[in-house]
């Protein structure tokens, strides 16, 4: 009985998917047709043919204009006054719901939903598929709400500053180059994050940094406490210019790796806990005193690379030390930016090598523009009463 039923009935898909549509474009016609004489009878005051003596205008008949719409292309009859004009007010909020989900396709592409599957979502909201060229000639229409906002005025004060620049690809003159994006980001005085400036550094060296301090002291950035950075080519001296007042606290993790590579991997791990314990001191001076035996003992263990690396950059490392001891985990690497970094690296990953540097800096910003309107700008990162005005910078922790 059921073969027979099954057998009896059967549907057509594509007929039924059809006919929906036609409903609901029929649906959205009818609506914004209804809407057009109703903001028709406003302006004149009277529906038609209705004699009154508050109206205002007359009609003169209609005419038809295509709309696109994400049911499909509606036919609108636009009414005609005699006097007055009539404004497609509704035409153009319509528009603008529109232009709405447009936007969302590009938020989509900028937080890293890749070019197909931004396509297979079009289809399913329009019906068609938005091709690539499509989804970049939607990302120029914010590339100027992301160059305002990269170069927006940087309020309050920032105590807390992280500086690093990441490496991308870019195509020039038919071979790839290498381009330098560079970032920083603060901790602001109610203890939040903020990115505080993205921009193009031809490459990581002094001149690029000065540049890129000059463009954020430019902006507003004041307050800065201490910087914590790799030991980038320049950067230190940079920051000496812009900044004398600041301390500097090398990346610790960097510092770990620097002398890590001047050490045979059978004493690797040994080397890494005694790195460790320096740090795990609950002062400067004991964690300096700690760093004089961990450089006699790797001299004793004849490694002598190493133990120069350890002298001559410990220092460098117990900057953040002058600070409160809640923050001290946060302030000794750079880590927070660090993971930007390699949520930017997935996201460019896909694009390969750009075609010039502005492309992969705006890419980089809207990214970083993103990601800081998300949990990771809205949540408080550092308790910044602790900090107060009583943490000092002794003098070697500002060379």
């Amino acid at each position: 009985m059921g073969e027979a039923l099954t057998a009896a009935f059967s549907v057509d898909v594509e007929k039924v998917r059809g006919h929906l549509d036609q409903v609901v474009r029929a649906s959205v016609e009818q609506t914004l047709n209804a809407l057009l004489d109703a903001e028709a009878e406003r302006v004149c005051q009277a529906g038609r043919y209705e004699r009154s003596p508050e109206r205002q205008d007359t009609r003169a008949g209609s005419y038809e204009r295509k709309l696109q719409t994400k049911a499909g292309e509606v036919t609108l009859k636009v009414p005609r006054l005699r006097k007055l004009p009539l404004e497609t007010a509704i035409i153009e909020r319509y528009r603008r719901r529109e232009s709405s989900v447009e936007e969302a396709l590009i938020e989509m592409y900028l937080a890293g939903v890749s070019v197909r599957r931004v396509e297979d979502i079009t289809e399913a909201l329009w019906g068609t598929r938005v091709s690539p060229s499509t989804v970049s000639e939607l990302n120029q229409k914010i590339y100027g709400q992301i160059e305002a906002w990269r170069n927006r005025p940087i309020e309050g004060e920032h105590a807390y500053v992280y500086l690093d620049g990441i490496w991308l690809k870019r195509s020039w003159g038919g071979e790839v180059k290498n381009v330098a994006v560079l970032v920083a980001i603060g901790v602001n005085q109610e203890g939040f994050r903020e990115i505080l400036g993205v921009a193009e550094g031809a490459r990581e060296d002094a001149e690029s940094w000065r540049t890129f301090l000059r463009h954020l002291k430019e902006r507003g950035l004041k307050g800065v406490r201490l910087f914590i950075s790799d030991k980038c080519l320049g950067l230190v001296e940079a920051l000496g210019e812009f900044y004398p007042e600041a301390a500097w606290q090398r990346c610790v993790a960097h510092f770990y790796r620097n002398v890590l590579s001047v050490t045979p991997k059978g004493r690797a791990r040994a080397v890494a806990a005694m790195l460790k314990a320096i740090h795990a001191q609950e002062d400067r001076e004991s964690a300096r005193q700690k760093a004089e035996a961990v450089v006699a003992k790797l001299e004793a263990m004849k490694l002598p690379k190493a133990a120069q690396v350890v002298r001559e950059g410990i220092e460098q490392t117990l900057s953040h030390m002058a600070f409160p001891r809640e923050h001290w985990r946060c302030l000794r690497t750079n880590n927070p930016l660090e993971r930007l970094n390699r949520e930017i690296r997935r996201r460019t990953r896909v694009v390969g090598a750009f075609p010039d540097g502005t492309s992969a800096l705006m890419l980089v910003a809207a990214r970083l523009r993103h990601i800081a309107g998300t949990r990771w700008g809205l949540r408080r990162y550092l308790d910044m009463g602790r900090l107060g005005a009583s943490a000092e910078i002794e003098p070697e922790a500002a060379a």
